[in-house]
């Protein structure tokens, strides 16, 4: 059996999983929808294996208290670093002002096959948000407020990209994707009324491309639209994008019929009437949840700790100075050999 952990914990082993680890890290940057999150666990698995298998077994390890909390606390680190992959939620969400989450919203949802976080239990509503741009268009700080039921009241919260908003171990970030969002009501002549919002392209990334489309319930004919939008874009100076502080003509294109459309003004088509009510804004947010985040934290403090005492006490088992310094520090006279002096009856003094 003692053999069998001997090999486990073969130097070559460890370069095999190392290599295993680093074309599994390359498969999966940007956490592709396409790639198993199992190029990742199953490199740290055998390294797992293969650390376990050397801390029982050295003794060089398993002998010095700092070293094998160093060891343990690696260890550690691999089976979180592989457990938080197995558990882990990665996603985008659009949300749109006055909007209450629901996790329907999340796009490109990437998940390993063990989470199973509360995501059901999140709640917030978006509010408006402030974007400070410098000039040359260059991003700066993103405030986006949101509101949180709390005590049977709503508390507003501050969130950017820097700043998440941590619900349920569910983590926001606000992202560079934002942009803006007519509201639009639908009265169709049979069926029900449908007031809804339709989300533009990212502002101001695609400034000159404002564009989207849509088919009314009980009708089969596509509507184009086109934003027309005055926000006081300045490339040249510094800016602050304000949902509040803009403003939009919509243009409205079916069937060789185009319509400018202000706030409040409507328009008859070939099945219905639309309606143009407001305008509003969306933000983009990343999700991410990794329940072993704190863990991780706490496990490498511990490490640290382990190491700084190994090589504390290393150091201390080694003299502050050697044989050469120390006679560098004698009385000139003992260095050169000269007799002590002697006293009026002999004595030394």
């Amino acid at each position: 059996m003692f053999s069998w952990f001997r090999l486990l914990a073969s130097l070559k082993l460890t370069l095999v999983g190392m290599v295993l680890l680093g074309g599994g890290a390359a498969l999966s940057y940007n956490n592709p929808v396409d790639v198993s999150v199992w190029v990742l666990v199953l490199p740290l698995s055998l390294l797992a294996v293969n650390l376990t298998a050397a801390i029982i077994t050295n003794p060089r390890i398993n002998r010095q208290i700092g070293l094998l909390v160093f060891h343990v606390c690696l260890l550690a680190t691999v089976l979180l670093a592989g457990v938080g992959r197995m558990t882990h939620l990665d996603a985008h969400l659009e949300i749109t002002n006055g909007q209450g989450f629901t996790p329907d919203l999340l796009l490109d949802v990437r998940k390993g096959p063990w989470h199973t976080g509360s995501l059901k239990k999140v709640a917030f509503v978006q509010g408006d948000f402030t974007v400070d741009y410098s000039a040359g268009l260059k991003r700066n700080l993103t405030h986006s407020m949101v509101y949180l039921p709390e005590n049977g009241r709503m508390r507003e919260q501050d969130v950017g990209d820097d700043r998440p908003l941590v619900l349920e171990r569910y983590r926001f970030y606000t992202t560079h994707n934002k942009g803006f969002s007519p509201v639009l009501t639908w009265v169709p002549d049979q069926g029900a009324t449908v007031t809804g919002r339709i989300n533009m392209p990212s502002y101001p990334l695609f400034d000159y491309k404002q564009s989207n489309q849509w088919t009314p319930p009980g009708s089969r004919q596509e509507i184009k639209f086109w934003l027309q939008l005055n926000t006081g874009l300045s490339v040249g100076d510094a800016w602050v994008l304000d949902a509040r502080n803009s403003s939009g003509v919509l243009v409205v294109t079916i069937d060789g019929l185009r319509v400018e459309l202000e706030k409040g003004e409507s328009v008859r088509l070939p099945d219905g009437q639309l309606r143009y009510d407001d305008l509003t804004s969306w933000m983009g947010y990343r999700v991410f949840y990794d329940p072993t985040l704190q863990w991780l934290f706490w496990v490498t403090i511990a490490g640290v700790l382990g190491l700084m005492h190994f090589f504390w006490k290393k150091l201390n088992l080694v003299p502050w100075m050697d044989e050469a310094t120390s006679a560098s520090v004698l009385p000139a006279e003992k260095l050169a050999g000269a007799p002590e002096k002697q006293g009026s009856k002999g004595q030394a003094v």
